[in-house]
């Protein structure tokens, strides 16, 4: 089992920046992809990045390349989403998963732990 706590979150204008946090405990936390997603008022959650285990390979969304960056930090636990160049259109609740596999990817069913989300409101 894996426990993942989100934080960073709060509101910041159109063009600011924030990074998010998301601290994980329980089983190995290294050998697991990690991704963040997000879901707006009205909207499906959708996947905005992925990291692999030995944070070489990243994975983004198009409407965020260039603005935001997954890393992830091993030795702490925690994987991070530093987002720059905010748009109103990023407001959102901002989810960290974890996959109990090494498989990097998009969809939201090939995560098998959640956290409980930590909300970003972009103001214009």
């Amino acid at each position: 089992q894996v426990q993942l706590v989100e934080s960073g979150g709060g509101l910041v204008q159109a063009g600011g920046s924030l990074r998010l946090s998301c601290a994980a405990s329980g089983r190995t936390f290294s050998s697991q992809t990690m991704a963040w997603f997000r879901q707006a008022p009205g909207k499906e959650r959708e996947f905005v990045a992925a990291i692999s285990w030995s944070g070489k390979s990243t994975y983004y969304t198009d409407s965020v390349k260039g603005r935001f960056t997954v890393s992830r930090d091993n030795a702490k636990n925690t994987v991070y989403l530093q987002m720059g160049s905010l748009k109103p259109e990023d407001t959102a609740v901002y989810y960290c998963a974890a996959s109990r596999t090494a498989n990097i990817g998009s969809r939201s069913s090939s995560y098998d732990y959640w956290g409980q989300g930590t909300q970003v409101t972009v103001s214009s």
